[in-house]
């Protein structure tokens, strides 16, 4: 992936975000036009439930080799996840900084560091 393909990968994410900022009751979000609004007046277990569903649904989709499916469920996976992160003030870009910093680690490196905190 070229670094061109990674800015736009991350202004995508970010503009979802500001968009996902705008639909949180404290920013007027109308649970009457908006899903994610919707979403963020009932409460955290609205998303969070979503976010196992659309996991599962990954997991199907994964299993059976459906490709399509494989990359539409991740999207919504994302999505939630994102709304999940403006719900508790987070960003992508909180994301992408956990990533770097894990980059180069070996996962059971990583994994065992999470394991002593």
């Amino acid at each position: 992936m070229s670094s061109e393909q990674n800015i736009e990968l991350s202004s995508v994410l970010g503009r979802l975000a500001d968009v996902l900022q705008t639909r949180l009751p404290a920013n007027g979000g109308d649970p009457a036009a908006s899903y994610v609004a919707r979403l963020y007046a009932k409460g955290p277990d609205s998303f969070l439930k979503k976010i196992g569903e659309e996991a599962t649904e990954l997991v199907m989709a994964a299993k059976d080799g459906q490709n399509d499916r494989i990359i539409s469920e991740t999207a919504d996976l994302w999505f939630h996840c994102l709304v999940a992160l403006a719900y508790y003030n987070l960003r992508p870009e909180d994301v992408f900084a956990e990533l770097a910093r894990r980059e180069g680690l070996s996962g059971l490196v990583e994994k065992a560091s999470r394991n002593q905190s």
